[in-house]
């Protein structure tokens, strides 16, 4: 990751402005058997309270890399729960970044947030709908299946 995505400086910008980035070795003795670190590299999304909300393994490139540290910001937000700063989250994934590999998954994310919260149906079938017209090879869409069902 040093030498690709981390000195990018659109990565560099995000994480300056968004995170306390914070690096520890994997065989730190306390740390490395806390958070069941096995492979380098591994991030991980933490709250204030030190409680991970989402894990990254392996390399990737600068252009996805914000996109997943998008998802772990979304996926703290989601279980705080603060649902329209996830949202806010799942949606800058998407628009921002919609070839990402995690847009699909920000696309059913940011439906069943809007769910949860409104309890309408609409935002469900608009998961499927987005989905199967913009990522109809995702496993997202499998996952979403079910809410076709639920048009009139």
């Amino acid at each position: 990751m040093n030498a690709v995505a981390f000195p990018d400086p659109a990565v560099v910008d995000f994480v300056t402005n968004n995170m306390i980035p914070l690096r520890i070795p994997a065989d730190d003795p306390e740390l490395g058997p806390r958070f069941k670190v096995k492979w380098t590299p591994t991030l991980l999304i933490l709250d204030a309270d030190g409680i991970e909300h989402y894990r990254t393994l392996g390399f990737y490139p600068p252009d996805e890399l914000i996109p997943a540290l998008l998802m772990g910001m979304g996926k703290a937000s989601f279980n705080r729960p603060d649902r329209s700063a996830a949202c806010a989250y799942f949606e800058q994934i998407r628009a921002s970044y919609p070839a990402s590999s995690l847009a699909p998954e920000a696309v059913y994310l940011d439906g069943v947030s809007r769910y949860i919260e409104t309890h309408d149906a609409a935002n469900l079938i608009g998961i499927f709908d987005r989905l199967a017209a913009d990522y109809p090879d995702s496993p997202w869409l499998t996952r979403a299946d079910p809410y076709r069902l639920l048009k009139k």
